[in-house]
């Protein structure tokens, strides 16, 4: 019997691209669920989306987080074999999901498995160590946009973490899948088109930095959701977690050099960490959601 992939991914106010992003979809799994977390009031996916032979749209009305809604839509394909996730900005060339799910039957240790994410207008891979890495790598995360989970490994540890909402969900399902035994890969030869949001480089000199220029509350949740995935994990993978407090001090340096209103975006990103020593989330920090 053909394995049977089922594509979940995420809207939240999208625009006309999510027509594009779903046909590229469509054509390589065999059914899609859209879960929209655009706010009721909001253009959200039905503006651009017709539900019906092998699409599903489900409009929550408000915005749950990145994790409930995959949650939500691994719920309603319970008769998937492989779940492949996307971004609503991320546009899928031929071939992926074959190639992926070739990826898993090469070894039926392999729970989770991606693209290798690739800039089409710097043409690179947008991470230039992938150039050094084997074919098929293991790695510590990937990211959501692209991953291919085996739907049993998926439901063993537990699904997507609903506390974290937005930034390092995908990192830190990685970090429990692998905890769990299973293997995390990248295949470079397959590439994934993904955007990075309003990303902006500084040079001076020799010295070139990059920035997100995300929005400020959005800091909080990396602060937050970082120092959890430390607190959590650190003991058991500290390669991991040297990187992950490497690019936790990137960003800070970031905000701190050029993004401005400097102090409260670093205020922001600080408040996240100390409550994620403490466990604790800002009710605040929710945006759109109703609590």
């Amino acid at each position: 019997m053909a394995d049977r992939v089922v594509a979940v991914m995420t809207a939240y106010c999208p625009d006309d691209h999510l027509r594009d992003v779903v046909a590229g979809l469509r054509v390589q799994v065999d059914a899609v669920v859209v879960v929209d977390n655009t706010p009721a009031g909001a253009v959200g996916a039905d503006a651009y989306l017709t539900p019906g032979d092998g699409l599903t749209v489900i409009a929550n009305g408000r915005n749950l987080g990145l994790a409930a809604a995959l949650n939500l839509g691994v719920a309603a394909a319970p008769d998937s074999d492989f779940v492949l996730f996307m971004d609503q900005d991320s546009l899928l060339d031929p071939g992926v999901v074959q190639g992926l799910v070739a990826v898993m039957h090469q070894d039926d240790r392999v729970g989770l498995a991606g693209p290798a994410p690739w800039s089409v207008a710097e043409s690179r891979y947008l991470d230039p160590r992938t150039r050094l890495r084997d074919d098929v790598a293991d790695m510590a995360v990937i990211i959501t946009s692209g991953m291919l989970a085996r739907r049993s490994v998926v439901e063993e540890v537990g699904g997507f973490r609903d506390d974290f909402f937005v930034d390092c969900v995908d990192q830190e399902l990685c970090l429990r899948v692998r905890a769990a035994g299973w293997r995390v890969v990248q295949d470079k030869r397959i590439r994934i088109n993904h955007s990075l949001g309003d990303t902006r480089w500084y040079g001076w000199g020799p010295f070139t930095l990059r920035a997100t220029h995300h929005a400020t509350w959005r800091l909080y949740w990396v602060g937050r959701n970082t120092v959890v995935m430390l607190r959590e994990h650190a003991r058991r993978d500290p390669r991991w977690a040297v990187t992950a407090v490497a690019i936790l001090a990137y960003w800070a340096l970031t905000v701190a050099l050029v993004e401005p209103p400097r102090l409260e975006r670093l205020r922001t990103m600080a408040r996240g960490a100390v409550h994620g020593l403490g466990g604790r989330t800002a009710p605040e920090m929710f945006p759109g959601r109703s609590i």
